[in-house]
């Protein structure tokens, strides 16, 4: 499995199959990434997504990309880490829901965000730690995932996804030259 990091619109990724919206509950618009991703496919995906409103923090569901490039999108609900103690266990569900969905609709590529890390409120590092395993665990037990792209909003959150996945990958590969397309 391929896997880069890249400061980048999540909603722009021409090229991968699916998208993954790190979404609200009621699975509305919001900001940052449900904003973009809403935004870039249109009116039509809020009203589909009403049928599976309110979605359990740390579950996952497939829908059509709409207006997107993508033919499909996750929603991931993860938790806020302000006010709710088990918010890491729900994130660790988030990441796994998504990648069963991918497993079950074997979906090639993959574009992610730093889910929770918005309003959810996750610490970076965190987010970037768990996706990192999460990866690594379906790359060992089994995918159809042949690309992932992180997309993250600035350098220091660049930084804070390659190191997390450099030091998950150098327990599989010896000699990473190029944390940028790291391969696990």
């Amino acid at each position: 499995m391929d896997i880069e990091v890249a400061i980048t619109n999540i909603a722009s990724q021409t090229d991968m199959q699916a998208v993954v919206n790190s979404a609200n509950a009621n699975l509305r618009m919001g900001s940052g990434v449900a904003g973009a991703i809403h935004g870039a496919a249109g009116p039509k995906l809020e009203a589909y997504c009403r049928q599976f409103a309110p979605l359990t923090p740390g579950k996952a569901i497939l829908t059509p990309g709409f207006e997107l490039p993508n033919a499909w999108i996750i929603h991931a609900v993860a938790a806020s880490f302000i006010n709710e103690p088990k918010a890491t266990l729900i994130l660790a569900n988030a990441l796994d829901s998504v990648m069963k969905l991918v497993n079950e609709h074997q979906i090639e590529s993959l574009a992610m965000p730093a889910i929770g890390t918005g309003v959810f409120k996750c610490p970076p590092e965190l987010s970037a730690k768990m996706t990192a395993e999460v990866l690594a665990y379906y790359q060992k037990h089994g995918t159809s995932l042949m690309k992932v792209r992180l997309c993250v909003s600035c350098p220091a959150l660049k930084e804070v996804f390659e190191q997390a996945l450099s030091e998950i990958g150098a327990k599989a590969i010896a000699n990473i030259h190029d944390v940028h397309k790291l391969k696990l």
